[in-house]
């Protein structure tokens, strides 16, 4: 069995064959909190069209929303673990339940060196092979993730999923996208630079608009369509960060309590956000109103599971905030923070800028 030093966006493989990845920094001894993201057809079917996943016999579904959670939690108590701070279980894996790891970054290696007649293939390499013209990063910066890193991907559908390792590799990456994307003849653009990236898409979220999602999601940077000529084709490419290794801290404490307060919208600016872009996504906080939910008077942070509020919002920003009110109490210091995550009201969660000072308008 490989390495079992494993950070965001690393998969994990159990006897079930069942694919998990790697979520967040912060875990309990002798496992790894995940999230469930692919499953062999043998287990479980998915009735969502998007789902199905092959590379010749072998097939999968992925999970979405909370189809992972549902179904882990149902079939498979074994990989849930108990998460100490909160006083229940999460779902996971411990480490002798793995059996093998794939690592996003030595993935991206390979493939990038690997001689192929494959088209998507051909498109990563020139896409690196341009991008690394301009950057002064190298591919050791950069990993993969989603189907590739799985090898089930499918050569003329498939996205470009990507990350980007550390912070300041990310801010180098934003600028030189940000410029490539206002050249004229640049194979990259913007992928959400208009409403059209949008349209026919199913729009769940009850207190964040697809309208303010376009605005928030264009100014990311991150996400971009690269056109590969030899293809004729116009891949969907993100950039999704995490952390180097030397970034990386274990924050678990099992002397700490976290304690479910209620719901809570607020409006509130943002004092610090060297943490928004990765999972989770967390944002200190000034906290102006309390405009439902208790009235906690020492509100520090929120805090984001969802992958539709990473890099929401930047320092000095105004922001809207509804979600979980939770109590932190540890050792040293006790505070709230307003938690966005799976489960009950979902949809009713919403973490978007009000004022911001990047931009005027929406």
């Amino acid at each position: 069995m490989t390495s079992l030093r494993l950070r965001d966006r690393d998969a994990i493989i159990t006897d079930t064959k069942m694919i998990f990845r790697v979520y967040g920094y912060s875990h309990p001894p002798g496992a790894y909190i995940c999230d469930p993201e692919y499953t062999p057809v043998n287990i479980y079917r998915s009735k969502d069209p998007r789902a199905y996943r092959a590379k010749g016999n072998q097939v999968y579904y992925k999970f979405y929303t909370d189809e992972g959670l549902c179904f882990v939690q149902q079939k498979y108590p074994q990989h849930m673990i108990w998460y100490k701070p909160l006083q229940r279980s999460l779902i996971g894996v411990k480490k002798e339940q793995v059996i093998e790891t794939r690592h996003a970054n030595k993935t991206l290696q390979s493939l990038l060196k690997k001689k192929s007649t494959d088209i998507l293939l051909q498109a990563l390499q020139t896409l690196f092979s341009q991008l690394l013209q301009r950057l002064s990063l190298s591919t050791s910066d950069f990993g993969v993730f989603g189907s590739l890193l799985h090898n089930f991907y499918h050569p003329k559908f498939s996205d470009l999923d990507l990350i980007i390792y550390g912070r300041e590799e990310l801010n180098r990456l934003t600028e030189t996208l940000n410029t490539l994307y206002k050249e004229h003849d640049s194979p990259l653009r913007n992928e959400f630079e208009s409403a059209k990236s949008v349209e026919g898409k199913h729009w769940k979220f009850q207190n964040y608009s697809l309208r303010e999602y376009v605005w928030h999601q264009r100014r990311k940077q991150v996400y971009a369509l690269f056109h590969h000529k030899k293809s004729g084709r116009t891949i969907k490419t993100e950039f999704e960060p995490v952390k180097r290794w030397e970034e990386i801290q274990n924050e678990y404490d099992p002397d700490a309590r976290i304690e479910q307060r209620g719901w809570i919208k607020l409006l509130a600016r943002v004092t610090d956000d060297n943490d928004a872009q990765f999972m989770p996504s967390i944002y200190q906080v000034e906290p102006l109103e309390v405009l439902e939910g208790e009235h906690a008077h020492n509100i520090r942070r929120v805090v984001s599971y969802v992958e539709e509020f990473r890099l929401q919002a930047q320092k000095d920003e105004l922001i809207l905030v509804e979600g979980k009110l939770e109590q932190v109490d540890s050792p040293k210091q006790t505070y709230h923070q307003a938690t966005l995550t799976y489960g009950a009201r979902y949809y009713e969660q919403a973490l978007k800028v009000i004022v911001s000072n990047t931009e005027a308008g929406r």
